[in-house]
């Protein structure tokens, strides 16, 4: 007995030897594929895998960073590996699927990229979860083989894939979570997923699929909880199948084309917390059931074409955010909606609610958002809407709101945005509101606010608009004010102020429109208003102001608007404002004398000039001729003869000279004038010969006409007549109502226009540089190419982005050009930028009260190959993200000084694709690499030669200016347009310091 025991205890002893002994083994192999896989496949810029190294007391990879072993069964073996936000790159580390216990790989955020081959991944097949999400892979998606039987996972989010979703996807019948958003993907939203039972998450969202419907089988996936297929190109109506997911928590729909009514069966799903269709088609009244979803905490049905009343039971419901703006919703209000303890964020802007506000809002919940702008309200603004301190945003114009504004909006610390224009608003405003931490206060328009502004403005440091015009506001305007460094905009205009203007303002130095017409502003216009260099409007119109008009206004540099008229100011006009390039010139009604400068002779002036009864210059009835003295009619009669036997000589060179023109234009001509010019079209006709014709194109052709004033002109003669060819008349209306209201200092200047029966031309200024593709890629020798060093270069970036920005959030409304590129970038002799050549620009709707503008759909793609960014090309659809990855493409010439499909970039590849490369290169290049040359930049910034133009000679200063420039073309080029920056956020990267991180 004692000896079987014995040898029982033997049997067992070897057993867990022989166990030890195999896990130490097992062990060991797994540290030793894990060292190998990162020593040949991986890079670790950071170290952060620099534990991963076999060593005597190091054998066990169970305490490396990012390993997992399997601790409920007490074993050395490896069962995860998870290396997200690493930095790591390299291709896809097939190795690590040699450790037989493996069922977990999770590598996202990071910049792993290449392929993912199906053959090789096949040793992968043991794996539970694959997440890849954030990575740089691309080519098509991988095959999954049927050995995937036990895959739950697979998450390849925001990487550069590319086809369409394989079948054998469908066959993975164990999948509990697919997630491919944000790859390129193309196809339709296949079917077959409707297989996957064991579905719990589908997340397809930001694809840019072909259109197509939700696919009806989807109602199969009986566990989702999460189904997201944002802005997937979806069209059609949303299946009633849908309704029976009675498990789904996370419905998104949004920003699709999907028409048709909410299904009333929406209210089957008791469980869902989120639902979101904003950005659809779609019609119809809100489905009473929608009440019944007791667990909804966030509902935005916004940006679609829904009817109807509010009902109380959706009212009643315990949501966070609450978004129904931009539909057509009428009636009022129901009072339950204030009741809601959770309510966060409120926007119903841009519909036709009426009625009055409930009392209630922001009594009983932390309110933070809320936007009632647009409506029909009427009654008292709500006076509790501050009572738990966290509101931020308070946005009311365009209704009828009446009474004062509540006291306690004056104690809201919180508060750092209000609009209440367009109401009928009353009383003075809190005195405490005044110092509030605001970006914008808007009380214009409509409203009959009085009382005057507080000195403790000065305060509020942040401030960039302070528009409060149209009320009864009076006192004298507080010198506090100057101290408001951030201010953009005031508009003070048609109120009560009185006293001087004061002379601080030159310390506003981002100011760019003060208007403060129509009040009673006496003393004299400070000359030190000349110091705000960013000024693009000044009105002082409808005031006592006295004195001479400062000759100091000509030094402003982007001034196009000036209005001085109905003062009492007296002196002579300054010649010096003949230095501003004016779009509006009115300085009528005032006591001015003298004889009127040459330049403002022209009849665009005239009645900007009335009103001065001292005033006189030549042909512009009724103001009086100068006096001429004895003598003077003879000479006056001899000058006259003269140019008679001139025209006539001219008449005769004219007839002769070899032109594009048969014979002078019929006199229906129409001519408009859009800038300040001291020529006429007679001027110009002559001159639109074969000897002055500088390019040519789809549209028509451009000639370089000089005039005998010695200005040089730039002017476009469109193929055939008004009303000749659809596709002329089109590019000719867009140039003309887009470019005849722009005015910046970055946009082309469209000086002139003729519409006639038999041709059509636009004149501009003339760029002496051509353009900027001509500089950078042309072969033949330019005067400018020896000048493009990388300071001109990034100024160009700059002041390219500055005009962009201009038409996108700056313009009313704004415009999208669709057709950036460097063609369309022309240089003047400074070289400065201009964005020319509107003839494809489109006006877009504003979408909401921050200036972001909504998507237009065109008929087809327009645009330049290269530059088209790639949701245009799937959807056609276009906004101000298209423009943005047009002008990455830009940026990243101006860095390579490449074409965008240059051949050297290799078969399917352009400059994005080539950037992105060689940009993961220069990141990721480890100090072995190889030795510096002396044409290697310094430092970290040796890898860039890849990339910048080799003409280029560079600092270090300017290797890092290229760093940041590159960033920032990377991100306009995203794929996703939502990851894209706004113009506006460009220029400042562009101006910032330092580098992006």
């Amino acid at each position: 007995m004692i000896t079987t025991t014995a040898t029982t205890t033997l049997s067992l002893f070897l057993s867990l030897l022989l166990l030890s002994c195999f896990l130490q083994v097992s062990s060991n192999g797994d540290a030793e594929i894990l060292s190998r896989v990162k020593r040949t496949r991986l890079f670790d810029p950071d170290g952060n895998l620099q534990d991963w190294v076999v060593t005597g007391d190091n054998r066990s990879p169970c305490n490396w960073t990012g390993i997992t072993c399997d601790i409920i069964k007490n074993s050395s073996s490896v069962t995860a590996i998870d290396l997200s936000g690493f930095n790591i790159s390299g291709g896809f580390p097939y190795g690590f699927c040699r450790i037989r216990t493996l069922i977990n790989i999770t590598l996202s955020q990071n910049n792993l990229n290449g392929t993912i081959d199906s053959a090789p991944l096949s040793l992968c097949s043991k794996l539970q979860v694959l997440i890849l999400n954030v990575n740089n892979f691309s080519g098509i998606l991988p095959e999954f083989s049927p050995e995937f039987r036990n895959l739950q996972v697979l998450e390849l989010e925001s990487n550069m894939f590319t086809g369409k979703i394989p079948e054998s996807y469908g066959r993975l019948t164990s999948l509990q979570v697919l997630n491919l958003n944000g790859n390129p993907l193309s196809g339709t939203v296949p079917a077959f997923l409707g297989n996957l039972t064991e579905l719990t998450r589908l997340d397809l969202a930001y694809i840019s699929f072909k259109p197509g419907p939700i696919p009806s089988i989807f109602g199969n996936l009986k566990k989702l909880s999460d189904l997201r297929l944002t802005q997937s190109n979806l069209v059609g109506e949303i299946p009633h199948s849908i309704m029976n997911l009675v498990l789904l928590e996370n419905l998104d729909l949004a920003m699709n084309g999907l028409t048709g009514e909410i299904p009333d069966s929406i209210g089957r799903l008791k469980s869902v917390y989120q639902i979101e269709l904003f950005g659809n088609q779609l019609s119809g009244k809100l489905p009473e059931s929608i009440g019944n979803l007791t667990e909804l905490r966030n509902f935005d049905v916004s940006q679609n074409n829904l009817t109807g009343e509010l009902p109380e039971k959706i009212a009643a419901l315990q949501l966070i955010s609450f978004n129904l703006n931009d539909n057509f919703f009428t009636g009022g209000l129901p009072d339950v909606v204030a009741l809601n303890p959770n309510l966060v964020e409120f926007k119903i802007f841009n519909n036709s609610f009426t009625g009055t506000l409930p009392r209630n809002f922001g009594k009983f919940s932390g309110i933070s958002e809320f936007d009632v702008s647009t409506n029909k309200f009427s009654g008292e603004l709500p006076p509790y809407l501050c009572y738990r301190r966290k509101l931020l945003r308070l946005i009311s114009f365009r209704n009828q709101l009446s009474g004062k504004i509540p006291e306690s909006y004056g104690d809201c610390k919180s508060l750092t945005y209000i609009r209440m224009a367009d109401n009928k608003l009353s009383g003075e405003v809190p005195v405490r509101l005044w110092e509030l931490p605001l970006t914008r206060l808007e009380l214009a328009n409509n409203n009959q606010l009085e009382g005057s502004i507080s000195p403790s403005i000065s305060n509020v440091s942040h401030l960039s608009q302070l528009e409060i015009s149209g009320n009864n506001f009076s006192g004298a305007i507080p010198h506090n004010i100057c101290d408001l460094g951030d201010l953009r905009v005031i508009d003070l205009s048609r109120n009560r102020f009185s006293g001087s203007l004061p002379s601080c303002i030159n310390k506003l130095k981002d100011l760019e429109r003060l208007e403060m017409q129509e009040n009673m502003l006496d003393g004299e216009i400070p000359s030190s208003v000349s110091s705000c260099t960013q000024l693009t409007e000044l009105n002082l119109s409808n005031n006592r102001l006295r004195g001479g008009i400062p000759q100091e206004l000509g030094d402003l540099p982007v001034l196009n608007y000036l209005d001085l008229s109905n003062n009492q100011l007296t002196g002579e006009i300054p010649s010096e404002l003949l230095k501003l390039k004016l779009n509006q010139f009115n300085i009528s009604d005032n006591k001015l004398y003298g004889k009127i400068p040459s330049g403002f002779q022209q009849d665009i002036f005239r009645s900007g000039l009335l009103g001065n009864p001292n005033l006189c210059g030549p042909n512009m009835d009724p103001i009086r001729p100068c006096r001429t003295k004895p003598g003077t009619r003879y000479i006056l009669a001899i000058t006259i003869l003269c140019i008679v036997v001139l025209t006539g000589a001219l008449v005769c060179l004219f007839i002769k000279t070899k032109s594009l023109f048969k014979r002078k234009p019929k006199q229906t001509n129409k001519i408009t004038i859009f800038q300040r010019v001291e020529f006429t079209e007679e001027d110009i006709y002559p001159q639109l010969t074969e000897d002055n014709m500088i390019g040519s194109g789809g549209s028509g052709l451009v000639y370089r006409v000089k005039l005998k004033s010695g200005q040089t002109l730039a002017v476009k003669k469109l193929w055939g007549g008004a009303g000749q060819k659809p596709k002329s008349e089109s590019l000719f209306r867009s140039e003309v109502e887009i470019l005849g209201r722009v005015r910046h200092g970055n946009i082309v200047k469209l000086l002139m226009c003729c519409n006639g029966e038999e041709f059509r031309f636009l004149v501009y200024e003339f760029m002496e540089n051509g353009s900027l593709g001509d500089v950078l890629h042309s072969k033949k020798e330019h005067s400018a190419v020896s000048s493009l060093d990388w300071t001109t270069r990034f100024s160009i970036a700059v002041g390219a982005a500055q005009g962009l920005a201009y038409l996108h959030h700056d313009s009313v409304p704004p415009i999208v050009h669709r057709d950036v590129k460097s063609n369309n970038i022309l240089l003047d002799h400074e070289m400065k930028p201009r964005v020319a050549d509107f003839g494809l620009a489109k006006t877009l709707k504003r979408k909401d009260n921050d200036g972001v503008s909504d998507v237009s759909t065109m008929s087809c793609v327009a645009g330049s190959y290269g530059y088209i960014a790639p949701e245009y090309g799937y959807t056609s659809k276009v906004n101000e993200k298209s423009d943005v990855y047009s002008f990455g493409v830009v940026l990243l010439e101006l860095i390579t000084g490449k074409r965008p499909n240059d051949s050297s970039f290799g078969e399917n590849k352009d400059i994005v694709k080539f950037a992105m490369e060689a940009a993961l290169c220069y990141c990721f290049s480890s100090p072995e690499d190889g030795a510096m040359n002396q044409d290697s930049p310094p430092g970290n910034y040796r890898d860039l030669r890849k990339l910048v133009d080799p003409k280029m000679k560079l600092s270090t200063r300017e290797y890092e200016e290229i760093e940041k420039v590159l960033d920032v073309a990377l991100l306009c080029t995203s794929s996703f347009p939502i990851n894209r920056p706004t113009m506006r956020k460009v220029v400042e990267l562009l101006k910032e310091k330092k580098s992006l991180e």
